[in-house]
């Protein structure tokens, strides 16, 4: 079962010695979905102590900023969205100064620090602007993340450097990091963390595991009884579970993994024994191994080491891996998940003891229509779960589907797919083209991208190359350059004198594999409906016009009956003249 994100609050602030209370603090936790895609947030902000507005301006950009950055569109970064929702708030507080006294006097503006934090998936994103902090309590050591945005002048005096409001243009400091079940971060004010410890927030911590507003209050008192003159303001988060991680994290998860040696037979190799290769290629190496843990056999895919300095390609390594834990079908491979750390690049996948479908129409040239749909609804129940989750398969081939033992039928190999919200990543390039050339639809070569039909294409495909032996549109699909190649392409007739297939069955195959994806079956459904009861369109149909079945033979005809009128044109104007 899939875990999400989950994660634990406590927050605490008060006036302190002051009069009145000018930090302002919030959090933010969504519920599913809008928790995977935007994540959760926890903002602190701290106004400058010679403003009497200044509490308004620390109100305002927490409220903004926990509002605002979930209205932003779910296909951005973390990072272009808070930093966008920053501006627009420094933008706001700015002008607020600049209608108010404090135009000619910007310690009496609408000013304020300014720290947040965004969890989402498997990493920590930190903003931050002016002398609030951000920490990190990992392995019983606490480490700031943030810097003070202050400059010391003589006689012991500061003064901040950046702050919200100040200037119509704000920096914003930001990084990520990796994050780990029961991480704890902590937010602070600058009343709490001048005279507080490390040792007071691990006594903290450990007074009150399981009350974290508890543990807040705790700090903020113990920095009031060392003799702190300011606001107090903590916030604490704790990491309680992690989900499997996010798409677009796959590039930092790879940079940190070591490149694998060329693997041989008998070899140990992190945590497997490697048995025999299964497969080479230019794109990858295949082996059968042994879980040194389990016993269980499975398979390792690492990259060719002709494409180790290609970074798009490692990618998608990891790519694999990340949907295949995502699909739950019986008719898609799914992937071994050790307990042990990983320490090299590979994929490792469940192993399938049978032969693949290029092999199976290898050894059954001639199959029956039933064995042919007993395959194909499997593969479509493959495909849907795929759509299902908003991913493209894009390399469907028979090279890329295994038959096991018992007749079940799996789609392997998803290093092609296509999942919704990759972005600008360089994995979800249009201009690429991943599948193979003979099943990949039209459109992806005039640059369209995929859709479910295209899935659709391909699957056809397969279905006409194990009726027929052949390929449907024969070289012409590696030709298409523009819209043009691609309204040209020829559909050739499935019938065939050796071949006992019903003229239905081709009218199928020819609305399945039509150039233009709109003219496709809408869905897979409907599709596989259609090769075992056909629609009554197709059986109403007297035939398939010449022009449409052959068109090469239909215009030699023509061109030759044109030739013939010709000469009997000819022929009888010579007789006459």
């Amino acid at each position: 079962m899939r875990s999400g994100l989950a994660v634990s609050i406590g927050q605490h602030s008060d006036k302190g010695r002051k009069d009145s209370n000018q930090d302002f603090h919030g959090a933010a936790l969504p519920q599913a979905p809008g928790r995977s895609a935007k994540g959760v947030a926890v903002a602190i902000a701290d106004g400058i102590s010679s403003s009497d507005v200044s509490h308004v301006a620390s109100e305002s950009a927490v409220r903004s900023f926990l509002t605002d950055y979930y209205c932003t569109s779910d296909a951005w970064s973390v990072s272009r969205s808070a930093q966008r929702v920053l501006t627009a708030a420094n933008a706001w507080l700015h002008a607020q100064t600049q209608n108010s006294s404090g135009r000619f006097d910007k310690d009496r503006g609408y000013v304020c620090t300014f720290s947040a934090l965004v969890i989402k998936s498997t990493t920590a994103h930190v903003f931050h602007v002016g002398d609030t902090r951000v920490y990190r309590w990992h392995a019983g050591a606490l480490e700031q993340l943030t810097e003070d945005h202050r400059v010391s002048v003589a006689g012991g005096h500061s003064y901040l450097s950046r702050a919200l409001g100040v200037g119509p243009h704000v920096e914003i400091d930001y990084q990520a990091l990796p994050i780990e079940k029961g991480d704890v971060f902590l937010l602070t004010s600058d009343g709490v963390h001048e005279h507080v410890d490390a040792a007071v927030i691990r006594t903290a911590l450990d007074a009150h595991p399981g009350d974290l507003d508890a543990a807040a209050r705790s700090i903020a008192e113990e920095a009031y009884r060392r003799g702190s003159p300011d606001n107090l303001t903590v916030q604490i988060v704790r990491i309680d579970a992690l989900p499997d991680g996010d798409v677009s994290e796959l590039h930092a998860q790879r940079a940190a993994l070591r490149l694998p040696p060329v693997l041989e037979a008998r070899m140990q190799f992190d945590g497997y024994t490697i048995v025999r290769d299964l497969h080479r290629s230019s794109r990858s190496h295949i082996y059968l191994a042994v879980d040194d843990d389990t016993g269980e056999r499975v398979v390792l895919k690492t990259p060719s080491v002709d494409l180790q300095n290609d970074e798009a390609h490692l990618d998608r390594f990891l790519l694999e891996e990340w949907v295949a834990r995502r699909i739950d079908s019986a008719h898609v491979l799914k992937p071994h998940v050790p307990q042990r750390k990983r320490s090299y690049l590979y994929v490792a996948m469940e192993f399938v003891d049978g032969q693949t479908l290029a092999q199976w129409m290898v050894d059954n040239p001639r199959p029956s229509l039933e064995s042919v749909r007993g395959i194909v609804e499997q593969l479509a129940k493959g495909l849907q779960a795929f759509h299902r989750m908003e991913m493209l398969h894009q390399d469907l081939r028979p090279e890329n589907v295994m038959i096991d033992r018992t007749g079940t039928v799996r789609i392997i190999d998803f290093g092609s797919a296509w999942v919704a919200g990759l972005g600008d990543s360089k994995l979800a390039d249009p201009a690429q083209v991943l599948g193979t050339v003979q099943y990949t639809a039209p459109e992806y070569f005039v640059g369209d991208g995929g859709s479910a039909r295209s899935d659709l294409f391909s699957l056809a495909v397969i279905v006409y190359q194990m009726l027929t032996g052949r390929l449907p549109y024969g070289a012409q699909a590696a030709r298409i350059r523009t819209r043009a190649d691609q309204r040209n392409l020829q559909y050739r007739s499935a019938l065939d004198a050796q071949r006992a297939i019903p003229a239905w069955i081709d009218e199928v195959l020819r609305k399945a594999l039509h150039p233009n994806p709109l003219k496709r079956h809408e869905a897979l459904s409907e599709f596989v409906e259609d090769l075992r009861q056909p629609h009554p369109d197709f059986l109403n149909r007297s035939g398939t016009p010449l022009v449409d079945k052959n068109p090469v033979v239909f215009w030699k005809c023509t061109a030759l009956l044109l030739g013939m009128a010709v000469v009997v044109l000819l022929g009888v104007i010579s007789l006459r003249t």
